[in-house]
């Protein structure tokens, strides 16, 4: 049961815990969260000659498309040499097969652009002891970053690289959702190109789940995949 929780704690903070990203204010969602059916963009699709009208978020997924980012990590990790090479007959044989050895770990993960100087949020998890980090922008850039700060009790961490030309993230007010409210969730989950998925907010302060010390999850149902830690929602 422990392990049950475990898992579904780490699906919906993989998102939530980072920050709640606007997601309408332009035109198309004149207010922050929540969403009313009303803010929702009416497009017309042609079928057969014929229009109709479908509700869409495009435009919301597209003014947070230009804010998020993928985040890549590599770090070396060394392997304890085994007790028997002390012993100089078996060193002799073996030679350095049993020697401290290392190798690279990567890792993938999202993030945040906050900032139009370049801070991003992301999790700590996600930049954990790592030796390099680079960010692929949405615009296909790839740049060093640095971090700058890094709460493993809040798992949040922020980030810094020297870019310009960026699009921060306009930060929605958490105090304002509700259980029920449409959702996006983005990220850059794979470093393939970024995804969008939808579904709505589906509780609102879940804790008590042995995740960090300090935990207020927003619980949404949209899909995620690994690597969309650090994402907006």
């Amino acid at each position: 049961m422990k392990k049950y929780w475990l898992d579904f704690a780490q699906i919906i903070a993989a998102l939530a815990i980072v920050l709640a990203a606007a997601l309408a204010l332009d035109k198309a969602f004149p207010g922050l969260l929540p969403l009313r059916h009303d803010n929702v963009v009416i497009q017309e699709v042609a079928h057969g000659g014929s229009a109709t009208k479908v509700a869409s978020f495009a435009d919301a997924a597209q003014k947070s498309l230009t804010s998020v980012v993928n985040v890549f990590t590599s770090k070396q990790v060394r392997t304890p040499a085994n007790p028997l090479m002390n012993d100089p007959l078996f060193r002799q044989f073996f030679g350095q097969a049993f020697e401290n050895q290392s190798r690279t770990v990567t890792s993938l993960g999202s993030g945040v652009i906050v900032s139009q100087d370049g801070y991003i949020l992301t999790n700590h998890h996600v930049v954990e002891a790592a030796d390099e980090i680079q960010v692929a922008l949405p615009d296909g850039r790839k740049v060093e970053a640095k971090v700058v700060g890094s709460d493993p009790d809040t798992d949040i961490a922020v980030l810094k690289i020297k870019q310009d030309g960026l699009h921060p993230m306009i930060l929605a007010k958490p105090d304002t959702l509700r259980v029920g409210d449409v959702v996006l969730a983005v990220g850059d989950p794979f470093g393939v190109g970024q995804t969008v998925t939808m579904g709505i907010v589906s509780a609102l302060g879940r804790n008590h789940l042995g995740i960090n010390a300090f935990e207020n999850f927003t619980q949404p149902d949209a899909a995620t995949n690994p690597g969309n830690s650090g994402g907006a929602l």
